[in-house]
C-alpha cells in the first residue's frame, strides 16, 4: 500500500510550515478552514519521545479533519528518532514525519538540533536513515539554503541514496535568520539533487510574494509560516481570486472562534499563550496599539468578549 500522501496533492499546494508554539491543534483547524491543504504540528523532541513521551505525544495530537497532518521532530540522536518514529507512528497515526534541519532558535541549537544539526552532514544522514527505517510514514525534512559551512546543495547530494519524499526549504541562511533576501536560485537548484516533492518557504506574505516564490523556484508547494501569524485567511486570499480579506468585525469573529476552539479542545489556561495571536490579529487595526494593551491581560474568553465588545 502506497501512503505517500504527498504524491496526491496538487501542484501548487500550501501547507502551514511548523511554529514552535504557534502551530499547535486550534491554530491548524483555523488553518484548514481557510484552505490550508497541508499542516505541521510545533516541533516535538524526540530525546523527550524517548525518555519521557507521555507531554509530547499530548503536544502533538491531532484530530482528522486536519489530514494531511506531519509530526515534525527535531534532536540529535539517532536512537531516540528510532524510537520516537515508531512511537509516534503507533500512538498518534499522523500522515508523515518530519525532521527539522532548519530551526535557528538558540534554545534548539544548544542541543545541536534544527539548524545546528543541519552543519554535520554525517549525523544528520544517520538520523534521516533511523527514522525511515523506523517507520512505514513517509518521512520528510526542512533546512535552511545554509548554515555555518553546509551548503544545501552539497547537504542534498549526500542525502541522495535515502527515500525522503518531501523537502521543505526555507530561502535563507542560518545567519539571516528570518530576515532579508530569499534564495530563489539555491530552491530552484535543489532539483538537482532531490527527486521528491519541493515546498519552498520563506518571505511568503502575499500573493505577489508567493507568485514570485513559484515562479522563480518551481516548487511543487508553498510553505506558510509567520505569513499567517494574525491571518489564517492567507490560505484563501492566495488561491481564491479576489478574495475579499477579512474587515476588523469579521476579524473580531475569528478570534472569538479561535478561542474557543483554545478553551474547547485544550483549557483556558492556554488562552494566556493565545495573547501573542491576539496582538497579531489586531496589527493594521485604527485603534490596534489599544487592543494590544488590553489583550496581553487576557486571562479568561470573557475578557477576549468584553474587548471585543466594546470596540
Amino acid at each position: 500500500m502506497n501512503n505517500n500522501f504527498w504524491e496526491n496533492l496538487d501542484k501548487g499546494f500550501l501547507a502551514l510550515a511548523p511554529l514552535a508554539g504557534v502551530s499547535d491543534l486550534p491554530f491548524r483547524q483555523i488553518c484548514k478552514e481557510y484552505g490550508a491543504d497541508v499542516v505541521y504540528s510545533e516541533m516535538a523532541s524526540a530525546t523527550a519521545l524517548a525518555f519521557a513521551p507521555e507531554k509530547t505525544l499530548e503536544l502533538v495530537e491531532f484530530e482528522d479533519v486536519e489530514r494531511p497532518y506531519v509530526v515534525q521532530l527535531f534532536g540529535k540522536d539517532p536512537e531516540h528518532f528510532k524510537v520516537a518514529a515508531k512511537l509516534i507512528e503507533e500512538r498518534i497515526s499522523p500522515d508523515g514525519i518530519d525532521i527539522n534541519f532548519g530551526c535557528p532558535v538558540p534554545k534548539v541549537a544548544k542541543q545541536t538540533a534544527g539548524a545546528e544539526l543541519f552543519k554535520d552532514i554525517k549525523l544528520s544522514k544517520k538520523i534521516i536513515e533511523a527514522t525511515i527505517n523506523s517507520t512505514s510514514l513517509p518521512v520528510s525534512i526542512k533546512t535552511r539554503t545554509q548554515a555555518g559551512p553546509t551548503h544545501l546543495l552539497e547537504f542534498l547530494d549526500y542525502m541522495q541514496n535515502l527515500d525522503i519524499k518531501a523537502l521543505m526549504v526555507h530561502g535563507r541562511t542560518l545567519k539571516q535568520g528570518f530576515v532579508g533576501d530569499v534564495d530563489y536560485e539555491t530552491i530552484k537548484r535543489s532539483r538537482d539533487y532531490f527527486g521528491g516533492i519541493l515546498i519552498a518557504n520563506g518571505g511568503i506574505v502575499d500573493k505577489k510574494s508567493a507568485l514570485k516564490m513559484q515562479e522563480k523556484t518551481g516548487a511543487d508547494g508553498l510553505g506558510i509560516a509567520r505569513g499567517a501569524f494574525g491571518r489564517p485567511w492567507i490560505f484563501s486570499e492566495l488561491k481564491v481570486n479576489n478574495y475579499q480579506s477579512p474587515e476588523q468585525k469579521e476579524i473580531y469573529k475569528i478570534i472569538l472562534r479561535h478561542a474557543e476552539l483554545i478553551v474547547e479542545k485544550k483549557t483556558e489556561k492556554y488562552l494566556l499563550e493565545f495573547r501573542k495571536h491576539l496582538c497579531w490579529y489586531v496589527n493594521g487595526m485604527p485603534n490596534a496599539k489599544r487592543l494590544r494593551e488590553e489583550f496581553v491581560k487576557v486571562e479568561t474568553l470573557s475578557d477576549i468578549k468584553e474587548i471585543i465588545n466594546k470596540n
